[in-house]
């Protein structure tokens, strides 16, 4: 397999989460099909060593609903990190997982949810959570594998090429130049591990504050299947609230939200 293309610094990453993160290996493929199918192959195999997988090319990442999610070396950066996992409630962790990159990245990035990364103020798609778990071989304490696959745009693109992006296209040398893949990973990397660290000690209840100062959609009018609302923010498990004309607040724990007038 060619070597990869970017410069990763992979042994400073890894000191840098070692004395958090103990055990965890660190690998950076120059092509894969998917970072999160390759971190679910080695679980089922027995592996649930903690690991942070980056591919500077995925041929066939996977988004949110089996939509596809396509990267190019230094455009994008795509990895998964995987680890044993055993939180009272699973409810709400793609928010939390989202709430630590936007803080880690940038003031202007707010949380789309129920998993996505958008520039606030204008609708414009950054990147993308994809959480999938199954149950960690030869667990005893009830924990699972999860793997928290991790999408966000670094470059522009042209016209053409941003004409599929349906919430549009942003990426982050809008808001930093200087951005790379390499420095995006390194800058969330640790708050994402404290992140999952926190989460299976507390859950989302404690993140509550923090997630309504990123939240894109509270205060907007939206749609959530068949049912319109206000948004109007989430509730302690991780569900869309939304207000209906009559005030009457409702709570959407899965589906697609569109925020544009339907």
């Amino acid at each position: 397999m060619p070597s990869t293309i970017l410069n990763w610094d992979a042994e400073d990453l890894w000191l840098a989460l070692e004395p958090h993160a103990p055990g965890l290996s660190i690998e950076v493929l120059p092509e894969t099909a998917s970072t999160n199918t390759a971190l679910l192959e080695r679980a089922r195999a027995g592996d649930s060593a903690p690991c942070l997988l980056v591919a500077e090319r995925q041929n066939a990442g996977r988004g949110r609903l089996g939509r596809s999610w396509s990267s190019a070396p230094g455009r994008s950066l795509t990895f998964s990190l995987a680890c044993p996992l055993a939180p009272a409630d699973w409810s709400g962790l793609s928010l939390a997982v989202g709430l630590a990159l936007a803080e880690a990245l940038h003031p202007r990035i707010g949380i789309k949810w129920p998993n996505d990364l958008w520039l606030r103020g204008d609708d414009r798609k950054l990147g993308g959570i994809l959480i999938e778990t199954l149950m960690a071989p030869g667990s005893a304490d009830g924990a699972r594998q999860v793997v928290v696959g991790v999408g966000l745009n670094i470059e522009p693109l042209g016209d053409a090429e941003t004409a599929p992006f349906g919430s549009g296209y942003a990426c982050l040398q809008e808001l930093d130049p200087a951005a790379s893949a390499p420095l995006a990973l390194h800058r969330v990397a640790l708050p994402l591990w404290r992140a999952l660290q926190d989460f299976e000690r507390h859950g989302l209840a404690p993140l509550l504050p923090r997630f309504a100062a990123r939240d894109v959609l509270a205060g907007r009018p939206v749609q959530a299947g068949d049912r319109h609302g206000t948004a109007c923010g989430i509730a302690p498990d991780g569900a869309l609230l939304l207000r209906d004309a009559a005030g009457q607040i409702h709570a959407v724990h899965s589906g697609e939200v569109s925020a544009r007038p339907c």
